[in-house]
């Protein structure tokens, strides 16, 4: 059934195209601190094990948010490795030194990046494609990163 809320199909597919991208970014950062959680050594690492843990718990919610907004809007969220792979502005590491610094550093750029793109967005959700509700929706997205990039910038010195 065709979904009819106030927003135009050309506008909703817009908004869609986004949100597919910020879907990918979130599932790549989601392997990468489930990689950190699973390979993280040194010292700390029940600290860190800990800690990545409940940074990619935090993911797992927001995918399956921004996977439903998309239904939510009348269209389908990508859902293959592959797709996410070419939708990402992300990108894979390898490293050779499993430390909680090397693995901080790499997810914090990524949560920037995505506050970044979350951040363009919004206005252009609310005032170009008239979607109010994806604009706000992005706006929490945007806090959420906000504090775990500020969690995970606590951990640097």
């Amino acid at each position: 059934m065709k979904t009819n809320i106030g927003i135009s199909e050309k506008n909703g597919q817009s908004v869609v195209n986004e949100l597919a991208k910020i879907l990918a970014d979130e599932y790549v950062l989601y392997t990468k601190t489930r990689n950190s959680h699973w390979n993280i050594e040194g010292v700390d690492f029940f600290e860190k094990h800990k800690f990545f843990e409940s940074q990619y718990i935090q993911l797992d919610e927001i995918i399956d948010q921004i996977a439903e907004r998309i239904r939510a809007i009348g269209f389908y969220a990508p859902a293959t490795l592959a797709s996410f792979l070419s939708l990402t502005q992300l990108t894979e590491f390898s490293r050779e030194k499993n430390d909680s610094t090397g693995f901080i550093k790499e997810l914090l750029m990524d949560h920037e990046s995505i506050i970044i793109t979350l951040r363009a967005n919004i206005s252009k959700f609310a005032f170009e494609y008239h979607d109010a509700g994806s604009s706000d929706f992005i706006t929490g997205l945007m806090e959420e990163h906000e504090k775990m990039a500020w969690l995970l910038r606590s951990h640097l010195t």
